[in-house]
């Protein structure tokens, strides 16, 4: 194939990885500050901020300053050393926490004041009848799970959990002498954070830490407090495995997952204004540089609005709860194997139910003609249907295949459980591949028909998680084509053992065969453009950042391609550059469901090609993941996939659009009708829903129909 033009490659024609990622953070925060958005989807919001932020800092941040570390210097794509991007993600997020809690404390705890709801983040705060209640409280429920620790030379100072929250504290002898010395609370994990006080009339909450402030005298008796502060770190959570040399890698990640707690502390976040020595204590101790320290105008880890968000009785304050509908496929008295067999059917999550899938590997289990079930997980729901269907379906005396990987990151620990859940149920498990992550989401179900054997398969673009199914956005096929089962075959014969298939009849599979797939359909629309012939390329995808692909949509933008992509987070990838990329518009999309789906568009001179699948545009997906690319064949499944991207690419009220410095801004809705993609999407599949059950329509309700007219409008 043939080599990248340099030119496209040039430093300057990329954004920074690190420093899209938190322009993303940014789009999230726009929403949680939002006013016409109801007021605790805003504080949802801001608690995905705060979340996504922490990720950053665990993985991101802890790869870059291990990179310094051990003297790393090459630069990355947009041409800044591993230094040289820490400096600027320092800046970059000091301004976003900055902005985080402004919107705390200047807008959402006034809005709930408003709406009767007092949020409190000082005890100082409480009246006198609320601060006895608070004390028998903390005397009833607190006070016996808590454990002071003082620092003197005898004891000393205390290990800090990763994402801890505590309390330092300066203490001194009630008689005055003596030196002040240092000690520590830790807010215990397993009492609620957030507590309501009853009051009979407004609703009222405090947080635990403030609880414990207030009644930090009884801890520490006979002692003045000084000075008390509540204080939280992040360590580095990125840390590396040696597969290679591991005999065993399940325990190996036992040990990992152990060692995240302990590893370098990497950022402090402390409230504003606190006592400079208990600072000074914290920076020696932890080895934390000033750059590190976030001092914070509020309550720390704002994570906690989610909690505040799954409080009963504020439904009023929330956007109105979607149900996911049947699909119309599936609207009917047939078992899923027969309904299958009538024609492929596309699934959009959350949209449509994700029941299907949970039903298509229920009813596997259970069908006496099923011989073997084979599947990925990489991420699952902690009180798993599919778990529990594959451990019957080994019961039930079948072949039972899981590639479970173990490596998948802040899930390692709930998929060692279901790992060993299966291997007791009988079934054979892999722990994913050497040097791999299996990120992959495919099932084949394999039946013994009236014809012979026939393979059933699902392949999706989001994970056999039940619950996040409600929440994310994704795709999914069910299908019994021939060479799609042939190909799934395949695919588990590779991870099970070492057979590589010489080709592929359907399926496109990464690390090996991606990248060049890719390649060659963003060249072919180059070619059929400087031929005069129809081109067109749309790509949704997740995050955008391989430098390869990158540069060959520039040399498609350059050689007449129009290129539409919706990106939904890391982006580096420069728009309206004149003579690079004036034919590539960027859109990213952020709403009340997280976009997650991978579905991209070739439009091959008239007769366009349309594939899903579990990748985004990253060295990882391309270079260090098993992942699945597949087609979608049926003409009815193609329209409905471009149905997806066309309303996508019409979203002017949560679509916010890339512009040539890196930034995002909303689209200029003047004269325009408010198109929102999800709530298109929630109207249409509740519209077909209805519509089929007015018409009692029998069997054949696999035709897809967009319900024109049936957007609702965001005001």
């Amino acid at each position: 194939m043939a080599e990248i033009d340099a030119r496209f490659v040039k430093p300057e024609n990329f954004v920074n990885r690190e420093l899209s990622w938190l322009e993303f953070d940014y789009r999230i925060l726009e929403e949680a500050r939002d006013k016409t958005i109801p007021l605790f989807e805003r504080l949802k919001f801001l608690s995905i901020t705060a979340s996504n932020l922490d990720e950053f800092f665990m993985v991101r941040v802890a790869s870059l300053k291990d990179m310094v570390h051990a003297g790393y210097t090459k630069p990355d794509i947009a041409g800044l050393k591993a230094d040289e991007q820490l400096t600027l993600i320092g800046e970059k997020t000091h301004e976003l926490v900055q902005m985080q809690y402004s919107t705390y404390s200047r807008s959402l705890v006034p809005a709930l004041k408003q709406n009767g709801i007092r949020l409190l983040d000082r005890h100082e705060e409480l009246t006198g009848e609320e601060g006895a209640w608070v004390d028998e409280y903390f005397q009833k429920n607190v006070y016996p799970v808590l454990t002071p620790m003082a620092v003197d030379s005898s004891r000393p100072f205390p290990l800090v959990y990763n994402k801890s929250l505590n309390i330092a504290a300066l203490i001194r002898k009630k008689d005055g002498e003596g030196e002040v010395d240092f000690a520590m609370v830790r807010v215990p994990a397993v009492i609620p954070r957030i507590v309501e006080i009853p009051t009979g009339q407004e609703r009222v909450f405090i947080l635990l830490e403030e609880i414990i402030e207030r009644n930090l005298p009884a801890l520490f008796l006979n002692c003045d407090i000084i000075a008390a502060h509540p204080f939280r770190i992040m360590r580095n959570a990125d840390l590396s495995l040696d597969e290679e040399g591991a005999e065993d890698l399940l325990k190996e990640i036992e040990k990992l997952l152990k060692r995240r707690q302990w590893g370098e502390a990497i950022r402090l976040e402390i409230e504003d204004n606190a006592d400079k020595r208990v600072l000074k204590r914290l920076r020696k101790e932890l080895n934390i540089q000033p750059a590190d320290i976030y001092e914070v105008g509020g309550p720390l880890d704002l994570t906690f609005l989610m909690k505040m968000y799954g409080t009963d009785g504020f439904d009023y304050l929330k956007a109105e709860k979607y149900t996911p509908q049947p699909h119309p496929a599936l609207m009917n008295d047939d078992d899923i194997f027969t309904n299958i067999r009538r024609g492929d059917i596309l699934l959009h999550h959350p949209y449509e139910s994700f029941e299907p899938v949970v039903n298509f590997i229920r009813t596997a289990a259970r069908d006496p003609e099923v011989l073997a079930i084979k599947q990925t997980l990489y991420r699952v729901s902690g009180n798993s249907p599919i778990v529990a269907a594959l451990a019957e379906a080994r019961n039930n005396g079948k072949q039972v295949s899981v590639l479970v990987e173990l490596k998948a990151r802040f899930d390692e620990e709930n998929n060692i459980t279901w790992a060993r859940m299966l291997e007791e149920a009988g079934c054979h498990v892999i722990y994913g591949l050497v040097g791999l992550k299996t990120h992959s989401k495919i099932t084949l179900v394999v039946r013994r028909e009236e014809d012979g054997i026939r393979r059933y398969v699902h392949l999706g673009t989001g994970n056999y998680n039940d619950s996040t199914a409600k929440l994310y956005t994704d795709c999914g096929l069910l299908t019994c084509h021939p060479q799609i089962g042939e190909d799934a075959t395949a695919v588990f014969n590779m991870l099970s053992g070492y057979s590589e298939p010489l080709q592929w009849n359907q399926l496109v599979v990464a690390p090996i065969w991606m990248r060049k797939k890719f390649t060659r359909l963003i060249r072919r629309e180059a070619e059929n453009a400087r031929a005069g012939k129809a081109a067109r390329i749309i790509a949704k995808v997740n995050s955008l950042c391989d430098r390869d692909i990158i540069a060959e949509l520039y040399a498609a933008s350059c050689a007449g391609v129009k290129i539409d992509l919706i990106v939904r987070g890391i982006c580096c990838l420069r728009v309206g550059v004149p003579g690079l990329s004036e034919n590539i518009s960027v859109r990213s999309i952020v709403g009340n469901f997280l976009e997650h789906a991978r579905i991209f568009y070739f439009e091959n001179n008239g007769m366009p090609e349309y594939y899903m699948g579990s990748a985004d545009w990253m060295p990882r997906n391309l270079d260090r993941r098993v992942e699945i690319m597949f087609p979608i064949l049926d003409q009815e499944l193609q329209e409905k996939a471009m149905h997806i991207l066309e309303v996508q690419l019409e979203d002017n009220l949560k679509a916010h659009i890339l512009k040539p410095d890196g930034s995002y801004e909303k689209p200029d809705r003047r004269g325009r009708a408010p198109v929102g993609a999800q709530d298109t999407f929630c109207g249409e599949a509740v519209s077909v829903v209805r519509e089929l059950k007015a018409r009692q329509d029998p069997v054949n309700t696999r035709v897809f129909v967009p319900v024109s007219g049936s957007r609702q409008e965001t005001q």
